[in-house]
């Protein structure tokens, strides 16, 4: 059979650009979840380091298996968690509608970084009258870091329910003798622990909506060059 060719000024129509943006966000998202899982099990290395150095945190001996004196299966659900967190913010950012643009640079989130990991090294390092006091202050601190870089009520939602969830999955490891904590005050854990929680899903909330902005920005300059 004779093939026609096509009349002059018509177009046929292409699937090839539909596929490739298609592919490029896929492998995005997995690039995104990658870094975001690396960042997080660093900072799960450095900040547990500084909890086991100041017997805050006891694991069992035969846990130890790594020269981080961490559980070796720590780092790798921290940063399974981080990631979820990471990619869940700017997901539910954009199916709310509401684009997150407060402090949208880099160096906004190297900034929360630091006030973070400076708060988890007050809970290990700096030595208050009571317990009471340690966990109404990381509370007032951690309130401040989300006022300070975030100020979106979608995360202070996500940062609330994630904190109790974390908190809650912590004391069913304690209960069940996995680790322990020196000096429980609450329920088999500290009772400044879910501050510490909201702290990080809010610094692994910028990350990843940093790190989604960026894609989006390199995303357009790439449609636009075609």
């Amino acid at each position: 059979i004779d093939q026609q060719p096509p009349v002059s000024g018509q177009t046929t129509p292409s699937r090839g650009p539909y596929i490739a943006v298609i592919t490029n966000r896929n492998t995005n998202l997995g690039i995104r979840g990658f870094m975001l899982f690396s960042i997080g099990v660093f900072l799960a290395l450095v900040l547990n380091l500084l909890q086991v150095q100041r017997n805050v945190t006891l694991f069992p001996p035969d846990v130890i298996s790594s020269i981080f004196s961490s559980a070796w299966w720590v780092p790798p659900c921290c940063g399974t968690a981080s990631a979820m967190i990471g990619l869940l913010y700017p997901c539910i950012d954009s199916r709310l509608g509401e684009p997150h643009k407060f402090k949208r640079e880099w160096s906004s989130v190297m900034r929360c970084v630091a006030v973070f990991v400076g708060i988890n090294h007050a809970s290990a390092k700096v030595d208050f009258a009571n317990n009471v006091q340690l966990s109404l202050t990381l509370a007032a601190l951690s309130i401040g870091l989300w006022w300070t870089f975030d100020r979106s009520r979608s995360g202070f939602g996500l940062g609330v329910v994630i904190a109790l969830l974390a908190t809650l999955s912590t004391q069913l490891l304690v209960y069940n003798g996995v680790f322990q904590y020196t000096s429980p005050d609450f329920l088999y854990i500290r009772s400044w622990l879910p501050c510490i929680f909201f702290a990080g899903v809010i610094t692994m909330g910028n990350i990843g909506r940093q790190l989604a902005l960026y894609e989006c920005k390199r995303m357009s300059g790439k449609t636009h060059q075609d």
